[in-house]
């Protein structure tokens, strides 16, 4: 299925959220620098922990308000909502008032309407798209987030620093122009009988409480308890991509060359250095994602999962042994490989141990590896200051071997369970 057959609404959402993201990128991986530097790095731990929690119980609801109340709407209310955070972000970032405090919370609300505006998103896709499109489609729009993870980031550790107030201010107008062609170019998509379904009538309560018995049933399922206790573990490490990252590579790096040809030379400092790895991560993802998840389908899937955990421990190792740019630049091929490895056998090792009757609860079960993990990993930035930045990556080494021993185990269980049926 070609762009030019997609539905209106969908073309238009491409393009909307593709200036949307490239903006965001430009300055959301320095935030963590900037909140260090604002409130130091005890209090931003615990700050960044606290606006997860709004953020999770948003992303929980945000299936409910997307039946409840539409696709449109929603989407609508949450891009202007974010375009709102991020102008009084950077009212609180203008040369005529500081406010971090402000800004915090300005970001803390964006991420709330972030969470509400994803699950809209990919039901609008599923409303739309056959299902036998539906990959390509969710594929292309996966590739344009890690086009603007490439752009965003390089431009970002350009203007930054000194830019902040002017980037927020523009990230803003970006979200309320998009919420402006949403609500004149596209149209409501929710499918009748989802609108008068009794459970999504009743009160949000009732449902976010029947939401959690579900997951709680779920989880008695010990192969999946295993799967979602490894995937918090490793995701201890891939989350301190835009959280420990930054801020460690801010402060071992001043200025280094990464070029040098003759009597030219070019120069780098912590936070462009910061913006150029995570590019490279973004420019990696969207060229190899298909060729990596070819080669990982030849290979034994317990293999494969307990070979991911060990890959980003390594990358653990090669971050903190390293103040060198290049040595940044090598860790994050690691630790982007790492991330690939798995990437396309995680769905379908769900499918597989889920239920035909439950996979779509099970599917969003499964979202909570990467709700706990956004939840703990903030803790990382304090744990700096409480042991140093080399106990610290110790601790996040020792998570990523313990998700290898977890996905073993997962696998050892799937077996056994899978041996018990057959007999």
């Amino acid at each position: 299925m070609k762009i030019r057959d997609w539905d209106s609404n969908l073309k238009v959402r491409l393009f909307g959220e593709a200036m949307m993201n490239i903006n965001y990128w430009m300055f959301f991986p320095f935030l963590s620098i900037y909140f260090s530097e604002a409130f130091g790095k005890n209090k931003t731990g615990f700050l960044l922990v606290f606006s997860q929690i709004f953020s999770v119980i948003a992303n929980l609801l945000g299936g409910y308000c997307a039946d409840r109340f539409g696709r449109k709407r929603m989407m609508v209310l949450s891009a202007i909502g974010q375009g709102l955070s991020f102008l009084a972000f950077s009212a609180a970032s203008s040369p005529w008032f500081q406010s971090p405090w402000i800004g915090f919370v300005s970001f803390a609300a964006s991420g709330v309407f972030g969470a509400l505006y994803w699950p809209a998103s990919q039901a609008m896709i599923a409303d739309l798209v056959d299902e036998k499109h539906r990959s390509r489609v969710f594929a292309i729009f996966y590739t344009q987030i890690n086009i603007a993870v490439v752009i965003g980031p390089i431009l970002g550790s350009i203007f930054f620093a000194q830019y902040r107030f002017q980037l927020l201010m523009i990230a803003g107008i970006v979200c309320l122009l998009l919420g402006l062609i949403l609500t004149k170019w596209a149209r409501e998509t929710v499918p009748k009988k989802v609108m008068e379904d009794p459970a999504v009538d009743g009160k949000w309560y009732y449902f976010l409480r029947n939401q959690l018995m579900d997951y709680s049933l779920i989880i008695k399922d010990k192969t999946f308890l295993l799967f979602i206790i490894a995937g918090v573990l490793a995701g201890q490490t891939f989350m301190q991509l835009d959280l420990l990252f930054p801020v460690y590579i801010k402060d071992m790096i001043t200025r280094q060359n990464l070029l040098s040809i003759g009597n030219w030379s070019f120069s780098l400092n912590g936070e462009q250095a910061f913006g150029l790895i995570l590019a490279e991560n973004g420019l990696l993802v969207s060229l190899l994602t298909v060729l990596v998840t070819k080669w990982m389908d030849r290979l034994n899937e317990r293999n494969v999962f307990v070979l991911s955990s060990i890959v980003y421990a390594l990358s653990i190792i090669i971050f903190s042994q390293t103040h060198w740019i290049w040595g940044f630049i090598f860790g994050m091929a690691v630790f982007t490989f790492a991330e690939l490895m798995g990437a396309g056998l995680q769905q379908s090792f769900i499918s597989k141990i889920a239920p035909e009757h439950m996979r779509g609860q099970y599917f969003a079960a499964a979202s909570l590896r990467f709700t706990f993990s956004r939840t703990i990993a903030p803790m990382a930035i304090p744990m700096t200051v409480w042991v140093g930045y080399g106990w610290t990556f110790v601790v996040l080494f020792i998570m990523a071997i313990a998700s290898a021993v977890f996905y073993w185990l997962m696998f050892y269980s799937f077996k056994k369970s899978s041996l018990h049926v057959g007999s």
